[in-house]
């Protein structure tokens, strides 16, 4: 077996790091840059830059001064305010050039929505000629290891009849032929080759050189056809870190997202195009601006000469070109250029990846299955991007959905999927062809989070670093890593680590398996989450469930409601049914000064909001330690509560209509809370429906839930699964096996206790007391469920304890809905007795430890 240190922690220091990467930072110490630019970062972990990097607050700073000293008026006009306009984005294009080591006098630059536009735009003017009798027509060639948006051109390029070739990343280099071409016929056909500049899936730089290999002909595939090859190069995730030099590398056209490099703005990326090739691009459509003349009556029309010009359609979004201006300056002056980004970026994966790859189980197994192409020796061929799945100590995968929620739990920010990116995924993860269509047919789609079929990963994690990442972001992610997935004590590769070996004491001392900043399960402070106070039935007074109904089984034991969405349960022993769920169920909810719904994701605290419903005095009240209760009035208007203006909001993806309740509570929530946030409540005349008709016949309306009316949990099911987490954890630790708290962190309307554990999986329909439900689905759980509901304090579990019982899916119990024309029953009571239907024959799921 192969040998291992056993304190992960002696490695995991800045010390190590330095022994392995010396370039850390920028003239200012790091700490410095982020205290002073990044201060709204504070406890999170991004590490997320390659899907966009963050802004610094200078930045916008400096353009908010811009606008509010200065008159910008549209670049079309004459105007002094439209001049100044039209001067400030020229000197921002010769900006933009000036970055990429090239001039006004060798390419161009044309706005574009995006790098996707971009892209398009190149994908509709290329010159594509279709095969003739003379000669083969056009190619489009494309590496494999490219992003969506490359290989979308060649539906472009096939609907006009074009050859479309993938490419093989090591296909390029296979044929190099000594052929030296210095000029070319006007008749030759157009062909175009795209590349990625670096690899958005695994960070992998590919050779600049072959932007000239592929334009001389001296690499495959344009050393195997006659023709004029064109080079377009998507740059988008490469700029990010790394320097473009144009004049060393003069690609035909160039792709970029000036949001992947300064955060701000978005909705904004460039197509560069060399001049010398600008005039084979063609257009059908022209816009506003682009015309130096035409006739309404007559098909007449001739373009602007200038390439930017002439592609550029409408009035560009000229204030946030202007935005760009600072985004360069800032980035220059906070790392004093791309260079050293690039070296600090590439240190932080390297040491990271070191780490992570030596990780072993306490049986030696490997932590992490990594997907590089590289060793991490260089930064010329690495970019900042490190990409992996997660391995249990049985070598079985992890769902890359599964970290992802424990990472959200700890404020770290990664992405998961295939990152549009499908070539790349498919290598590296070894899917084939086949697999990606029965994938689908399996349900699994880009973007959803099926992260396992037949216990085969559909995707990966991946981590990225800008220029503002730290030493901590890699400390707190590998901690974490250590505390959620390294299973019995963890270990690491020691042959592999000698360069990591610090010569002094640790800088960090905190015991193994914890997170700097993060308190120990097992010195927390134990609270039950006593909701005593909260029990009343409609006259508002205080209840308890009778004994003998929480021991029974086959019996209803608990009632929740949760007036208000993500925050504290309302426990009833009988409460009244409504069209939409239990009455006043998730009737309100928080949202931000945008109107964006908070949920305990975003804000653990909502869950030491208390709502209380008062029936005989038809009043909600919000109550928290330390406030004072603010009332809000169930039903109608008064002071406090508006009618109007009725707005929109979202839940779960469902447009909503909302009423605002007032100055009063929205004051209130933003004490407690510590930032702007509103209440609002569902419009009274709005119908909101059941996505999908998951139980069939009319639709079913709902409040503000995500998915169904009502959501069942069984107790003997959360009886095994604390089992399960006393067994992973140590039957000394009861921090997440409480039953009680395990039951409040998974947010039911209803408590059963069933005969069987997770026998509720099976059900079709039950009939609680005289009143009929019908299944509609099992309930896929997030982070949330690692919230204590009483402290508001995060942890892996039960989440984690949950998906590895439930062999990687995180489902527990299921959702119901009630059809309230179907019975006279219009109230549900604890001690009910439940009957479930099932089908004739059934397959449980146990979960043992």
């Amino acid at each position: 077996m192969d040998n291992f240190a056993m304190d992960f922690n002696q490695f995991c220091t800045f010390d190590s790091f330095k022994r392995v990467w010396e370039h850390y930072g920028y003239d200012n110490t790091q700490k410095d840059v982020i205290e002073e630019e990044f201060t709204r970062i504070k406890g999170i972990t991004y590490l997320d830059h390659a899907g966009t990097t963050l802004y610094p607050e200078s930045l916008i700073k400096g353009f908010f001064q811009d606008m509010a000293s200065n008159v910008y008026g549209n670049p079309h006009s004459h105007n002094p305010s439209s001049r100044m306009t039209h001067d400030t984005i020229e000197r921002v294009r010769y900006r933009i050039l000036q970055h990429f080591n090239t001039s006004p006098e060798e390419y161009a630059v044309v706005f574009t929505s995006g790098c996707t536009a971009a892209l398009k735009l190149v994908a509709e003017s290329f010159p594509w000629k279709t095969a003739s009798t003379e000669d083969l027509g056009s190619q489009f060639c494309f590496l494999t290891d490219n992003h969506t948006s490359v290989v979308g051109i060649r539906a472009v390029a096939s609907s006009v009849g074009a050859e479309v070739v993938s490419i093989l990343p090591e296909e390029v280099e296979s044929r190099v032929k000594d052929l030296s071409q210095t000029g070319y016929k006007a008749h030759q056909v157009p062909h175009l080759f795209s590349y990625p500049a670096q690899s958005n899936f695994s960070g992998k730089k590919y050779p600049l050189w072959y932007v000239k290999g592929i334009q001389n002909r001296k690499l495959f595939p344009s050393c195997d056809r006659e023709g004029k090859w064109f080079v377009l190069l998507d740059a988008a995730s490469f700029v990010s870190c790394s320097f473009l030099d144009l004049q060393e590398h003069p690609a035909d056209f160039v792709s970029i997202s000036f949001y992947k490099m300064f955060g701000f703005p978005t909705g904004l990326g460039a197509l560069l195009v060399r001049n010398d090739t600008a005039s084979i691009l063609k257009k059908t459509y022209f816009g506003g601006g682009t015309a130096a003349a035409y006739l309404a009556e007559e098909d007449y029309f001739v373009a602007r000469p200038t390439t930017s010009s002439r592609f550029e359609d409408g009035t560009v979004s000229f204030l946030d070109i202007i935005s760009l201006h600072h985004g360069f300056e800032t980035l220059q002056r906070l790392t004093g250029g791309m260079d050293r980004i690039q070296l600090h970026t590439f240190g932080l994966a390297r040491y990271t990846y070191i780490l992570l790859a030596s990780l072993r189980h306490s049986n030696g197994k490997p932590v992490a299955l990594i997907y590089s192409n590289t060793d991490y020796e260089d930064p010329s061929m690495q970019g900042a991007i490190l990409n992996f799945n997660l391995l249990d100590n049985q070598g079985s995968f992890v769902g890359y959905s599964q970290v992802e929620k424990l990472a959200s739990l700890f404020n770290i920010h990664v992405r998961t999927g295939c990152f549009c990116n499908i070539g790349a995924c498919q290598f590296h993860l070894g899917i084939t062809n086949d697999a990606v269509k029965s994938n689908l047919q399996a349900g699994h789609s880009c973007g959803d989070n099926m992260d396992l079929i037949d216990g085969r990963p559909t995707g990966s994690v991946r981590i990225s670093f800008g220029y503002m990442s730290s030493f901590n972001d890699c400390q707190t992610f590998l901690k974490f890593i250590v505390k959620c997935f390294v299973q019995g004590p963890v270990k690491v590769a020691e042959e592999s680590l000698e360069r990591l070996r610090p010569a002094a004491p640790p800088l960090i001392q905190h015991p193994p398996h914890q997170l700097p900043g993060v308190q120990s399960d097992n010195h927390r402070k134990k609270e039950e989450c006593d909701l005593t106070a909260a029990k009343i039935i409609s006259t508002g007074e205080p209840v308890t469930p009778a004994a003998s109904a929480m021991e029974t089984p086959g019996t209803l034991t608990n009632i929740f409601l949760y007036p208000i969405k993500s925050c504290a349960a309302l426990e009833v022993s009988e409460w009244p049914l409504g069209p939409q769920g239990l009455l006043y169920d998730r009737v309100w909810m928080v949202v931000n000064r945008n109107g964006v719904c908070l949920s305990q994701k975003q804000e653990p605290r909502l869950c030491q909001i208390h709502p209380q419903i008062h029936l005989d005095t038809e009043n909600l009240s919000v109550n928290a330690s330390g406030m004072n209760p603010v009332f809000v009035p169930l039903e109608g208007s008064s002071e406090q509560y508006q009618e109007e203006p009725v707005c929109q909001s979202k839940v779960c993806g469902d447009r909503v209509q909302t009423v605002d309740c007032g100055d009063r509570v929205a004051a209130w929530l933003s004490e407690f809370l510590g930032k702007p946030c509103r209440l609002i409540r569902q419009s009274s005349d709005f119908t909101r429906g059941m996505r999908g008709h998951k139980t069939g016949g009319p639709a079913v309306p709902l409040s503000l839930v995500n998915e169904a009316q009502y959501l069942i949990i069984n107790r003997a099911s959360i009886a095994v699964l604390q089992e399960h987490i006393n067994h992973r954890n140590g039957t000394g630790s009861q921090q997440h096996g409480d039953v009680r708290q395990l039951i409040h962190r998974f947010r039911a309307n209803l408590v059963i206790w069933g005969k069987e554990p997770f026998e509720e999986d099976e059900w079709t329909s039950l009939k609680i007391g005289n009143t009929l439900f019908k299944v509609a689905g099992q309930c896929g759980r997030c982070q949330m469920i690692g919230i204590d509901q009483s402290t508001a304090a995060r942890s892996q579990e039960p989440l984690q304890s949950l998906a590895a019982c439930r062999s990687g899916k995180a489902t527990f119990g299921i959702y119901l809905s009630h059809n309230s024309q179907e019975t006279s029953t219009s109230v549900l009571t604890v001690g009910s007795p439940v009957i479930p239907e099932t089908p004739a024959t059934h397959h449980k799921t146990n979960c043992t430890p």
